[in-house]
Formats: C-alpha cells, sequence, structure tokens
C-alpha cells in the first residue's frame, strides 16, 4: 500500500482499495503458499472461527472506521469505555485473596498492597461459599480455598488497619450478599459513611452460579432473584458507589463454553436482569452505570483480544437500542479479568507463569477495568506467598516495564484483529439470538440450554487435547518423567490447631450477643422475605448489624425461598 508519511511519522490516509498489483501480489503470494503448505486445512480457534495464514486490507475496509471502531469513550466503544484509557489510568490490581482465618487474610491483604495491589479482595471460605458457618461444616474443610469470615468480628479482624473508606473492595459475596453487609457492620463501627464504600459484589450473578458454579447457588430461583433486586435497589440509595451486580462470565467459561459462547451468555444474563429492572419501573440510565461484568482471560490470546472488543461494542449497542439508555455512562461496558485457571497445569506447574503473563495481555489489550493474575500454584491450592509476588510482580512488569500502557488500544487497526473482532461479534449474537428465543436467560437457565452449551463445548475441547489437536505444554506434549517433575509446592492447609481456636471465637461471639436482637433481626428478615415490597437486603444488613452470623441469615433465606439446587444436564 502506497503512503506518504507526514513530518513526525505519521502517515497520511491510507490509499482506498483496489491497490495498485494487489491482486498479483496476492496471487503470486497464494501460489507459494500452496507450494509450501499445500492442502493443509487452516486452523480453528476455540470459537470456531476460521484462521487465515494472513490479513490484508481486504478483509478489513477502512471506509467503515467510524461505524465498527471510532474512537475511545465514543460509540460504538470497540476500542475502549475511556477517551484515555490505560494512558490515563491504568486497571485495578486485584489479587484474589482467600486465607485461613481472617487474622491469616488480613496479613497477605497487607503484603499484596504493599507490593502494588490498589485494591481489596476477599474470597470466602468454601462453607461461606456453600451458605454456612463454619461450625456447620466438617473442620478439615475450612480455611482450604478461602478465609473463614461468619461475623461482623471475623470482618473487623479481617479489615483492620484496612482504608475501606478510600480503597475499593472487591467481595466474592454470592446472595444473600452477607461479606458487603458485614463490611457495611464494620465501617458502621469504625464511623464511615456508607457513601463512602466502594467496590463490588463480584459474586451476584445468581443466574452464571444456577448454571456452571453449583457451590454458589444457596437460595432457589425466585428467592435468589428477589434478592438480588433489593440489593440493587439499596446499595442504589444507602452505598452509592458500590456495584452491586457483577454478570460473570468467567463461570460459564470454565465450565466449557467457548470465549464467544461465554460473551454471547453473559451479555444475554446482562438482559435478563437489564429487563428485571426495567420491571420494577426503573430508569435504565440509573441502574446500567452499575452493571460491571467479569470473565475469563484464556491462553487463546487474539480470540481474548477480539472477544472483549466485540463485547464491548454489543454491549454499547444493546443499551442504547434495546434499553433506551441515553447516558454514555450506561454504554460503558466496565470488566474485570481473571487469567483463566482451567489453563493451568498441575504438571511442569512453573509453565504457569508465561501462560498467566500471556492470558493477561490479553486482557490488557482488551480493555479492562480491573485485573486479577492467577498465581502459578493455584492448580496446586491456595497460593503461596512466594507465588502471590510473582503474580503481582507479572502486572507491574507489564505496566512499568513493558509499556503496554502508552498506546491506546495497540492492537486497533491490525487487519486480523479487526476482521478477528467482526467475526466473534457475529458469533457472539448468535448465541444471545439463541437465548432470546428460549424466552431469555432466566427461562433458558430453568430448561438448561446454556448448561447444554457449555457441557457440549467441554466435552469437544477436552476430545481436541486428547487426541493432540490442541497441545497442552507438559501434558499431552514435552513431558516430565514424574521423577523430573518436581516444581509442585502446595501450600499446606491450616493447622487444625488454628481452626479450633477460629471454632472457638466463633462460639464465644455467638453467646456474648443479646439473643432477643438476634431473634428480632431474623424474625424481621423472614417478615420481609414472605412480603411482597419490603426489602429485603436491607433487614439482610440490619441482621449483619445486630451480630447475626452469615450462616443464620442464609439459613433463614432458605427457610423461606427453599435450597438453591441446581440443575443437572446430562
Amino acid at each position: 500500500m502506497t503512503r506518504r508519511a507526514k513530518a513526525g511519522g505519521t502517515a497520511s490516509k491510507a490509499v482506498p482499495l483496489p491497490l495498485s498489483d494487489f491482486d498479483n501480489a496476492r496471487a503470486a503470494w497464494r501460489a507459494e503458499v500452496q507450494a509450501g503448505l499445500g492442502d493443509k486445512p487452516n486452523p480453528k480457534n476455540r470459537s470456531g472461527v476460521e484462521v487465515q495464514a494472513i490479513y490484508t486490507p481486504e478483509d478489513r475496509a477502512g471506509e467503515r472506521y467510524m461505524e465498527a471502531l471510532g474512537f475511545p469513550g465514543q460509540m460504538p466503544m470497540t476500542r475502549g469505555i475511556y477517551p484515555t484509557m490505560h494512558r490515563g489510568r491504568t486497571w485495578s490490581q486485584r489479587q484474589l485473596i482467600g486465607l485461613g482465618v481472617p487474622a491469616d487474610y488480613n496479613a497477605r491483604l497487607k503484603t499484596i498492597l504493599a507490593h502494588g495491589g490498589t485494591a481489596v479482595s476477599l474470597i470466602p471460605c468454601n462453607s461461606v461459599y456453600r451458605g454456612y458457618d463454619i461450625d456447620e461444616m466438617p473442620v478439615e474443610i475450612l480455611g482450604t480455598c478461602g478465609v473463614t469470615v461468619n461475623s461482623v468480628e471475623d470482618m473487623t479482624v479481617c479489615l483492620d488497619e484496612i482504608p475501606i473508606g478510600d480503597i475499593s473492595t472487591a467481595l466474592n459475596d454470592p446472595s444473600p450478599f452477607t461479606l458487603l453487609a458485614l463490611e457495611l457492620a464494620v465501617a458502621k463501627k469504625r464511623g464511615i459513611s456508607w457513601s463512602r464504600i466502594s467496590g463490588t459484589s463480584n459474586q451476584s450473578d445468581y443466574l452464571s452460579h444456577y448454571i456452571a458454579n453449583h457451590m454458589f447457588f444457596r437460595l432457589a430461583l425466585p428467592g435468589a432473584r428477589r434478592v438480588l433486586l433489593d440489593h440493587i435497589a439499596f446499595a442504589r440509595e444507602q452505598v452509592p458507589q458500590w456495584n452491586s451486580l457483577s454478570i460473570v462470565g468467567q463461570h460459564m467459561q470454565q465450565a466449557g463454553a467457548t470465549p464467544a459462547e461465554a460473551m454471547g451468555l453473559t451479555l444475554s444474563s446482562a438482559i435478563q436482569y437489564a429487563n428485571d429492572c426495567l420491571a420494577r419501573g426503573w430508569d435504565p440510565d440509573v441502574f446500567l452505570p452499575r452493571f460491571t461484568f467479569f470473565f475469563d482471560i484464556s491462553v487463546s490470546f487474539f480470540e481474548e483480544v477480539a472477544k472483549f472488543r466485540a463485547g464491548r461494542r454489543i454491549w454499547a449497542d444493546l443499551t442504547r437500542n434495546r434499553f433506551g439508555a441515553k447516558d454514555p455512562r450506561s454504554w460503558r461496558f466496565k470488566f474485570h479479568g481473571q487469567t483463566s485457571g482451567v489453563d493451568l497445569t498441575r504438571e511442569q506447574p512453573l509453565n504457569n507463569i508465561p501462560r498467566v503473563a500471556v492470558q493477561a495481555m490479553a486482557g490488557i489489550f482488551g480493555g479492562l477495568q480491573s485485573l486479577h493474575t492467577d498465581s502459578y500454584d493455584e492448580v496446586l491450592s491456595v497460593p503461596t506467598e512466594a507465588a502471590a509476588r510473582i503474580a503481582v510482580a507479572t502486572q507491574n512488569i507489564l505496566k512499568e516495564e513493558a509499556h503496554l500502557t502508552d498506546v491506546i488500544d495497540p492492537l486497533g487497526g491490525s487487519y486480523y484483529v479487526e476482521a478477528l473482532t467482526d467475526q466473534m461479534e457475529v458469533k457472539i449474537r448468535e448465541v444471545i439470538a439463541r437465548i432470546d428465543e428460549a424466552g431469555g436467560m432466566y427461562a433458558a437457565a430453568e430448561a438448561g440450554l446454556p448448561q447444554q452449551i457449555c457441557g457440549d463445548s467441554a466435552l469437544a475441547f477436552a476430545r481436541r487435547v486428547d487426541d493432540g489437536e490442541q497441545t497442552v505444554v507438559g501434558v499431552n506434549k514435552y513431558r516430565l518423567p514424574p521423577e523430573e517433575d518436581t516444581q509442585r509446592v502446595a501450600l499446606k492447609p491450616p493447622p487444625r490447631k488454628k481452626m479450633d481456636a477460629q471454632l472457638k471465637r466463633l462460639a464465644q461471639f455467638k453467646a456474648a450477643r443479646s439473643r432477643a436482637d438476634v431473634e428480632r433481626a431474623l424474625a424481621d428478615l423472614q417478615r420481609a422475605a414472605e412480603s411482597k415490597d419490603e426489602n429485603v437486603y436491607a433487614k439482610v444488613v440490619d441482621a449483619a448489624c445486630s451480630g447475626v452470623t452469615h450462616g443464620e441469615i442464609c439459613g433463614k433465606l432458605r427457610e423461606v425461598y427453599g435450597f438453591g439446587n441446581p440443575l443437572i444436564v446430562a
């Protein structure tokens, strides 16, 4: 292509197709490729898009620039949701932390913040995810994959010396969102206004839990739907800087959905939640700016970049044209990315360090707002402290040494990336149309359609790995004899003595409470849950402030709404 350089190295406007000698040069190149590769078929990415050997201006017509790309912060949002993107403000560095008892968590959190973390994240214990206090579960599982946090006393220790009025908090907090209630109780004790509390209910998407993350599904579907909407309403009025809804694509991609399918299913969930909010009579420009997204980032680099760019463009279109949002803040596709644990291997686990770096780069070039980089040993256990430091350092290296923030959307304009973004958009919209035809995501989940999509794709990918079509280094290729694979160092479970002491502290906390206050708070919670219009989540917060524990709150709501029994699709 003939171009004329301007002063300073900036090229002039590209000459439109057809280009001089383009057809002849392309024919000659194709003949040489045919001689070198023969009839070898083109590969396909995980979403099933056929990948050509080379991309040219013919694959990406420049005259569609404003329609398909535009500028960051402007429609169609392909290049980013803010004008300056990472050039002006880099992503939040959130390392998902869950460890032992509250004192263990607090120590690890302070270490992460001291090494470059810029936000708080909390992953609770397995028992908490299941909706129980630690005194209701086998002691052997306690604190093995997250922190044991059941009471306002536990949360006080978790957040000791952490300036929660000035730093954003991400809580892996499924319905009924007891962790946020406990944080608000801590803020109340410290005299911190709830209007200063910022962050996200990271696991508020009950549909993704029902479909793909069964441990998180505590309440039957109708109850989960009610509590979520009340949670959104409460946060809007009482905690205005809180993102009460995070729509989670991570679960479905880790359950087997391809990147395009995961994006399509996630956007379908967002459509369902938006429709539910509209059904309550809420203005889309009031609730949509607080919608956020949470995605898995696989090692399929260009596919992930294109997934995010296409998803951002589709969401901007949906918010304007389907929901009628007029505020540009409503069009923004704000998302957190986590490097994919599914891609990590127990075999030769140090190989996970470059995997995580590639995944992180895909998320950065895809335009994320927040990032968690997995530790290389997360496939073995809760991360060791040394591995967690490497994960944080990976982000610092990419940001400050590799200069990945210097240019906004640096892959924009790539013939391949733009063509792939368009192709991913087509596949994503096909998934959305399929869910729409099923009556929306709520009805589709009840019928098992997204579960089937995830299962089918998981099986197909596993077969490709088993057949050697998809290489996994150290697993089906470049393997080491077992005696040479000596890198597997896992964190040991918390000492039994430590967990026994935590159980004793919980018993002492429960015994010291006002029984009358606890019973009154639980009665108020039950009354609200049984009502048609009282805000259930407001009573969850009141209960936490009155000393009611996580397990007691979940148990009372299960009595009213029923237990969360997910649909298993064969």
